[in-house]
């Protein structure tokens, strides 16, 4: 595995800035992986936009959105 703690420590600075964060980048080249190195992809807070079940709840965003779940990340963001 690739060591990514610079990038953990990026995206930890972003969620201290913002409650929602976007991993960009072409395919393969770790974006999954990073995010299940913060949360579990089974938590309310992580969105697969290539998977179906992710999408559907995102068919209704205020609602989905405005179930605020506690950061998992604390003390790295606000909530």
């Amino acid at each position: 595995m690739i060591a990514r703690s610079g990038l953990i420590e990026s995206v930890r600075q972003a969620l201290a800035r913002s409650r929602v964060v976007a991993l960009l980048g072409p395919r393969q080249c770790g974006k999954t992986t990073l995010a299940g190195q913060l949360l579990s992809p089974g938590s309310p807070n992580y969105f697969d936009l290539e998977d179906p079940a992710s999408l559907a709840r995102l068919d209704e965003p205020t609602l989905c959105l405005s179930k605020r779940m506690p950061c998992p990340l604390k003390p790295w963001c606000m909530e």
